[in-house]
Order: structure tokens, then C-alpha cells, then sequence
């Protein structure tokens, strides 16, 4: 948690220092909105000095009720974004990448190194999982109401009672297989679509059993995203370019040019109804075409230019408005230390907890008696009328 918490204090003072406006886009991380597509976006996090932003959820029933998952926790506004507050300090530490509502906005599931938690009533509780659960990569809604599916630090995970508790998905994927992106379609029936080792999977038996579709798809995908608009509808991206299914990746082909610059990494992908304009976000920023992908170009603006943008997030109610995130820190940094925390939190045993209390108390006490003794040395000089130091 030091090695999270400590850097991002100092680089708050830091910038603090300089005058640096909480809006400024050149000096932090942040979460950004459109509501047009992403042809303007406006800063979503006034008064937040953010290291890095992770991802946002939206309420489904309330679009100005927010959770953000940043790299020292959960915030939330119920304003829109024009003011926030910690939420679940103290349970959800480090740094949280996976955060999602329910269906019915009453409940929500966030996922740090300290743990799963899930939402409900105003208070955040443990959910019970297994350890390779955490750090989570994201976090998605099954067809029936109740079920969630989680993708964790080694493994899919799933739920069936509405993120109490989850249970590894006993698959025939290979014991070593890296899953390292998910999205669940729900219409007309759930079928679970993973990249695993960069290749395009899926799965109608709820993670059971996996085929490949990969036909016509380059070696390796960096990012894959569900259409709103059209329920067979699926997006990737990979070797620069972007990829598009309308049979949920039994079949694809490519849209219009590659992006602007050779290995550029997509992490989120958002389309109009008609395919002709398109939203991407990457390690280099933010690219938007308007012109079915014959053209790309670097959104400025209130947009930072020079750090890396996370997945982008759309509004469950209204599909042209879109939440970007940004990082001062490059988001495999981030991830990094969100493995040594968890690894750290899963060898704090309860014995070597109540040692490292005990120690803390003594260093109290220590500090108290060492106060006493100095000022009764005080008083004693003093009352002899010699020099008080």
C-alpha cells in the first residue's frame, strides 16, 4: 500500500506547489465525459488530483450517481461528477480496476487488492472469494439477474447471487492461459467472449467449454467491446486497426486505416449506430474518426495528450455519453503494484497482524515515555537555575 499511497501524496504536493489547476489536463490523471459521441469531452472529476483513474461505474436507474476506481481506492459522486468523496475507506485499498452497478442500480461490486466487496444498502461487505479473484482485471453482468462474472489475477471467476460470493470457473481453457480481457453479451442468450493469450474465445455454457473466433482477426487483440446498438454486434482492435463482427466474432473484417502510429495499444472502443464514427482510447491518448475510420486524429483539448487512456465506459441509459480515464502512471505500473499489494494482504495472517500492531503500540509508548523523560529533565534544570536546552 506504501508504494501506492506514498508516490501519489508526493506527486500531489508536488503539483500543488506549481499552482497547477485541478482541471488541467497537462498535470493529471483523470476521469473525462462526452456526451456527444466524443467529439468534446469535459473534465468529471472537479476537485479530484488524481495519480491515475482506473475506471468508472454509472448507476443504471441515476447518471449523475458515480463510482471511480482509482489506483488508492473507490470515490463517488452523486453529483455528476462535480463533487466526490472516499467511499469504503479502510475495505477497498489499492488500487481498484474493476468497479460495475447491477442491473437494478441498488447494488454495486468493486474489486481491489484487499479484496472483493459488494454494495448494497449503503454499505460495502466482503464478498467471499477465492484469492486468485484479486487484483481483478473487470467485472461483468451474466443474463440471469444475479450472476456477475469476475476476471481476476488468475483466472474467470463467477457469481451467482449477485457478487455475495464467487467461485473459479472450471473451464477447458489451459491451466496457464492469461485472460486478460472479458465482455459478457446478454441478447439473445449470454455468451462470455475472452481474449486468452490475445486470441479472440467464447463460451455459450457459462465459461464451461470455449471455441476459438478468430477468423480473419490478426495473431494478437488488445482490447474487444459489446455494440449497444445491435446485440450480435462486436468490436476489437489489433495490429493498429480496428476489427468489427456482426455475428459476435464468428466472422470479421477490418474498418477503415490503421491508427496514426505503429504499436499503438487500444484499451476501449466506441462506435455511433451507423459505424461511422468512432471513439478509441490507448496508451498514446485518445484517437476519434468521424469518417468510418479512414482518417484518425489525437483528441487535445481538454484532454491530456501525453499520458496513457484507460477503457472507456458508456452511459448504460444513454450510449452517446462516454467516460474516459487517464493515468499519470502507465497502467502496467499500476497493475504491478496492485499484485504486490494483493500478494502482501494475502501473507498479512492474523498472527503477523496482531505482531505488527503490538509493534506499533511499543514505538507509542516508547515516543510518550520519551517525552516525559525530557520534560521532567526540563523542569529539573530549571528548578537547579541551570541553562534550559
Amino acid at each position: 500500500m506504501l508504494r501506492s499511497v506514498v508516490p501519489a501524496l508526493v506527486l500531489s504536493l508536488v503539483l500543488a506547489s506549481t499552482g497547477a489547476s485541478a482541471h488541467d489536463p497537462s498535470a493529471y490523471g483523470g476521469l473525462f465525459r462526452s456526451r456527444d459521441l466524443g467529439a468534446t469531452w469535459l473534465n468529471a472529476d472537479a476537485g479530484l488530483f488524481l495519480n491515475a483513474a482506473l475506471t468508472v461505474a454509472v448507476d443504471p436507474r441515476d447518471p449523475a450517481h458515480l463510482l471511480l476506481g482509482t489506483d488508492l481506492g473507490v470515490m463517488r459522486s452523486q453529483s455528476g461528477g462535480r463533487s466526490w468523496a472516499p467511499d469504503a475507506a479502510g475495505q477497498i485499498l489499492g488500487a481498484a480496476f474493476a468497479v460495475v452497478f447491477l442491473a437494478d442500480g441498488g447494488s454495486a461490486i468493486a474489486a481491489a487488492p484487499s479484496g472483493v466487496f459488494r454494495w448494497r444498502d449503503g454499505l460495502w461487505t466482503p464478498a467471499d472469494a477465492p484469492d486468485g479473484a484479486v487484483p481483478a482485471r473487470a467485472i461483468a453482468r451474466g443474463a440471469a439477474p444475479d450472476r456477475v462474472y469476475l476476471l481476476g489475477r488468475s483466472g474467470l471467476f463467477t457469481s451467482a447471487d449477485g457478487g455475495q460470493s464467487f467461485t473459479l470457473v472450471a473451464g477447458d481453457l489451459p491451466d496457464a492461459a492469461q485472460i486478460t480481457g472479458l465482455a459478457v453479451a446478454t441478447r439473445p442468450a449470454e455468451v462470455i467472449l475472452a481474449l486468452v493469450d490475445g486470441a479472440l474465445m467464447a463460451s455459450a455454457d457459462a465459461g464451461r467449454h470455449w471455441q476459438p473466433r478468430i477468423a480473419g482477426l490478426p495473431a494478437s487483440l488488445d482490447a474487444i467491446a459489446l455494440d449497444p446498438a445491435a446485440p450480435h454486434r462486436l468490436w476489437a482492435a489489433g495490429a493498429d486497426r480496428i476489427w468489427r463482427s456482426d455475428n459476435l466474432g464468428s466472422t470479421w473484417r477490418s474498418v477503415g486505416q490503421r491508427l496514426p502510429e505503429s504499436g499503438t495499444q487500444v484499451r476501449g472502443i466506441a462506435a455511433d449506430p451507423a459505424a461511422t464514427s468512432f471513439v478509441v482510447t490507448t496508451h498514446r491518448g485518445m484517437y476519434r474518426s468521424a469518417d468510418s475510420g479512414h482518417s484518425w486524429s489525437l483528441k487535445e483539448g481538454n484532454l491530456p495528450i501525453h499520458l496513457e487512456a484507460g477503457p472507456l465506459i458508456r452511459d448504460p441509459v444513454d450510449a452517446r455519453t462516454l467516460y474516459a480515464v487517464y493515468s499519470l502512471m502507465p497502467y502496467s505500473e499500476v497493475w504491478r503494484t496492485a499484485l504486490e499489494g494483493s500478494n502482501l494482504l494475502a501473507r498479512a495472517d492474523p498472527v503477523s497482524l496482531a505482531g505488527a500492531g503490538a509493534f506499533v503500540l511499543l514505538l507509542v509508548i516508547s515516543g510518550a515515555l520519551l517525552v516525559r523523560w525530557l520534560a521532567r529533565q526540563r523542569t529539573e534544570r530549571a528548578a537547579a537555575g541551570r541553562p534550559v536546552p
